[in-house]
């Protein structure tokens, strides 16, 4: 199965070596047909610390690195 991709932008970078990025989803609403907007946020592994709040990232689906982490980002855009 292949690794899901996301791009969100990075809302915290308060850890060390992790970024919670917040990540928004639109879809239309089945019976009012209108767009919705959904956010949720990731943990994402940041090796060298490089990223700063307010940047745009994409993240990968990755192996457990701890007990929220389950994302690793992959680069800016």
């Amino acid at each position: 199965m292949p690794k899901r991709v996301l791009y969100g932008t990075v809302v915290s970078d308060k850890s060390e070596k992790t970024i919670v990025v917040e990540v928004e989803r639109r879809y239309t609403h089945p019976l009012f047909k209108k767009t919705v907007r959904r956010t949720k946020k990731y943990k994402a592994h940041d090796e060298n610390n490089k990223h700063k709040v307010g940047d745009r990232v994409q993240i990968i689906e990755s192996a457990p690195i701890s007990k929220h982490k389950r994302w690793t980002v992959v680069e800016s855009t």
